[in-house]
């Protein structure tokens, strides 16, 4: 059972534990699942984000600067997996598991931190135009990521290992708690800046949107768990493990920007998209004539047989 102890305590060490430092045999079953969802989360993600990185650092190249922050965001998920992979193969050093939980708490902050810098970035595309085209520059894109790496790094190895374990819960809550009214602001502004934009293309617009969308929804769904709890201050097992899983599934769902960053890749999705509304409308239309040419033909049968039985 030490394999859960390590898991659980890569965020919260308040989890209480029996005195052989393993929890109760009822949550054997939760401890595989646990093992064989991390083992699929690392196999699935691990190849599908190098592939990422590797396709994304091409449209650096050209001079695009927001394939800058998604490339950054899939580094730090890629240091969050190679975590994972440490923590599964059950370290046996103390200081091996307290540089691992720490490395890995970083990633986590460092991806959130990018978050923040892609729905930023795609704020200022349409809210503020003119002001980002003279500021769309390499030079402030690589310093914003160097700030974003930098705090993290400052919070995971020189602050929190030196705190007691409710100051690193109130310091890791507010620094989640900080993005959520960032992202629903900058999602919130991007529609009104598009309802009254008509340079913008109609496909950029729905990409922009898709963007900040599933910002919004992998920080919800994904990240806000572990906070409620962090609030909430509550220590049940089963919640912690869930909450964790989810946060273990963020590598996973950032991949999903990649599909939307990258226009062809998204123009595809978008085609697709249409094409199955555009044949269901076929469908449901052609199964009303259809239906409106029954009902018709029997208004006129009806109307024959009346006119004989006259």
């Amino acid at each position: 059972m030490a394999n859960i102890s390590v898991n659980t305590t890569l965020l919260n060490e308040s989890i209480n534990f029996n005195h052989n430092g393993s929890l109760h045999e009822d949550y054997g079953d939760l401890e595989f699942i646990m093992h064989v969802v991390t083992c699929i989360i690392i196999c699935i993600g691990l190849p599908l984000l190098l592939m990422a990185i590797y396709a994304l650092y091409s449209l650096v190249k050209n001079g695009q600067v927001a394939p800058i922050y998604i490339i950054n965001l899939l580094i730090s998920d890629l240091i969050q997996l190679c975590c994972l992979i440490v923590w599964e193969s059950k370290p046996e050093r103390e200081m091996t598991e307290n540089i691992v939980r720490h490395t890995y708490r970083c990633g986590l902050m460092t991806s959130v931190g990018f978050m923040v810098c892609i729905s930023l970035e795609r704020y200022l595309l349409i809210a503020h135009p003119l002001w980002y085209r003279f500021r769309r520059t390499i030079r402030i894109s690589v310093a914003v990521c160097v700030v974003v790496w930098i705090i993290p790094l400052v919070l995971s190895f020189a602050v929190l290992p030196w705190v007691s374990v409710v100051v690193k819960d109130i310091i890791f809550a507010i620094f989640l708690i900080i993005p959520f009214p960032l992202f629903i602001f900058f999602l919130v502004g991007t529609l009104r800046a598009l309802s009254t934009s008509v340079s913008v293309p109609s496909d950029e617009k729905r990409r922009i949107v898709a963007i900040l969308v599933l910002v919004l929804l992998i920080y919800t769904l994904l990240f806000l768990p572990r906070l409620i709890l962090f609030t909430a201050e509550t220590h049940d097992f089963t919640l912690n493990v869930l909450s964790l899983m989810f946060l273990k599934l963020s590598p996973l769902a950032d991949l999903l920007l990649y599909v939307f960053i990258k226009k062809e890749t998204f123009g595809k999705l978008w085609s697709s998209v249409c094409c199955c509304r555009k044949e269901n409308n076929d469908t449901n239309n052609t199964n009303t004539i259809n239906l409106d040419h029954t009902e018709t033909s029997g208004y006129q049968l009806g109307g024959r047989s009346q006119k004989v039985a006259d």
